[in-house]
């Protein structure tokens, strides 16, 4: 009969079991309101409760995930978590074991505020190449927060300890609420744009991630990147970091670091420059003196006690280089006689008086073949002409006609047929001696066989 009990830790667990192993339990969605929540716990483990008007729920926060948080959570703080249902064996009690948890409303924030840090780095405005410089000695700083509070308080305590000569300029801004974003973009262009600035100083006190919202809006972080002047973004805690924190020139964890980082110790610089006077003092104390004891070996060296002693050794180069020029010189005349003598001797081997003379007998010979062989040829060109002057006069017509024949010619030319004239027709007949005109009486034309 006692074997159909259970105990209750059987019970337990096999409860557990249903919900760890229930799909529908393992990543729940709860809104609600925060209950029995224990600030002090904040470096351990939170235990506490999430209600609404109709039910509680029990919740754990391990400290690894309380960590992660960027807000701090509070007593009656709506809330969305996000995490697994079990059963805690020890009280019998299932709670939530929650892996995220953020206040409600915030959810949005925090996606607008994810997709503008992506957007402006990936155009660039986040990169370091874009920082400037900030200046070691400003002489005038401009502080962008509210007129109020204990920011500017901190800022011109810690300048004005540091480095009291510097101006600061105060240009009151609204850092909080809906007209933050707008009152920060035209305190920042003002100040760039219409005053000499050397350093911008922006800068809020904490607050909740809503409080610091106008400070990851768009156009502040741009307003910031586009800005001439070298700006340092104090804004939240160390653990905050905001848009204007990443599009700044530099980033202060607070206003006191922020004013720190403006301006250098006063007395420190002092100090420094006076160390460095000392230094250079000695630097060129050391250096005259050196300087003064080179004059001295200088003044004691031979070339200023005798300097007639700088020029013996040129002198006598001088006269070595002399004495070589002049055996050079004799050694080439020599050597250009030598060469006269042998073009002498080779123009004596070859006299042009017996090769002109040679020449002469040649010419005279060659003038005598020239001459016979002209003769020859123009008597034989002579006999060429006189047997072609024998051909064409063999040839001529006069010769034709003295041997009895004639030429008979009409009005129309040289008659070679009797079809060119006609009876009673006049024609002219060439004979040797002279013309003779006749009339035609009749023609016969001879029958060609």
């Amino acid at each position: 009969m006692d074997q159909e009990y259970l105990t209750v830790t059987q019970l337990t667990r096999y409860v557990k079991r249903k919900f760890d192993y229930d799909p529908y339990l393992e990543r729940v969605f709860v809104k609600g309101e925060i209950s029995n929540f224990n600030p002090k716990r904040r470096n351990s483990h939170q235990y506490f409760s999430i209600k609404d008007q109709g039910a509680k729920l029990s919740a754990v926060l391990f400290y690894n995930e309380q960590k992660k948080l960027t807000v701090d959570l509070e007593e009656g703080m709506s809330v969305l978590a996000v995490g697994r249902l079990s059963v805690y064996e020890k009280t019998g009690s299932y709670q939530l074991y929650i892996d995220h948890i953020e206040p409600e409303g915030l959810g949005q924030l925090y996606a607008a505020y994810e997709q503008t840090k992506k957007k402006l780095a990936e155009e660039g405005w986040f990169d370091s190449d874009r920082k400037k410089q900030l200046k070691r000695f400003p002489k005038k700083i401009g502080i962008i927060t509210s007129q109020s509070g204990a920011v500017i308080r901190d800022i011109q305590t810690t300048i004005e300890r540091r480095f009291p000569i510097v101006e600061l300029y105060l240009f009151p801004t609204v850092v909080q609420g809906e007209k933050a974003a707008d009152s920060i973009v035209k305190s920042i262009q003002k100040a760039d744009q219409e005053y000499d600035l050397d350093t911008l100083i922006v800068g809020r006190g904490g607050g909740s991630f809503e409080d610091l919202f106008p400070f990851n809006e768009e156009k502040v972080a741009l307003a910031i990147a586009l800005a001439q002047t070298p700006i340092i973004s104090s804004v939240g805690h160390e653990t905050d970091t905001t848009l204007a924190d990443l599009a700044a020139d530099v980033r202060a964890a607070t206003p006191t670091a922020a004013a720190e980082l403006a301006v250098p110790v006063l007395t420190d610089e002092v100090g420094r420059i006076d160390l460095n006077r000392q230094r250079v003092m000695q630097a060129m104390t050391t250096t005259i003196r050196r300087e003064k004891e080179r004059v001295s070996r200088l003044e004691q060296s031979y070339i200023f006690r005798q300097p007639r002693r700088l020029y013996d050794g040129y002198s006598q180069n001088l006269d070595q280089l002399k004495e070589q020029l002049v055996r050079r010189m004799d050694e080439q005349l020599k050597e250009d006689k030598y060469h006269v003598h042998l073009l002498n001797q080779q123009l004596k081997s070859f006299n042009p008086s017996a090769q002109v003379k040679q020449a002469s007998l040649n010419v005279d010979q060659l003038t005598k073949q020239l001459m016979t062989a002209t003769k020859q040829h123009v008597k034989n060109e002579q006999n060429d002409v006189n047997a072609l002057i024998q051909s064409l006069d063999h040839l001529s017509p006069l010769k034709i006609l003295s041997r009895g024949y004639s030429i008979t010619q009409s009005e129309k030319g040289i008659v070679k047929s009797v079809d060119q004239v006609k009876e009673n027709e006049r024609i002219d007949i060439t004979v040797a001696d002279g013309f003779i005109q006749a009339t035609v009486e009749a023609t016969i034309k001879k029958e060609i066989e």
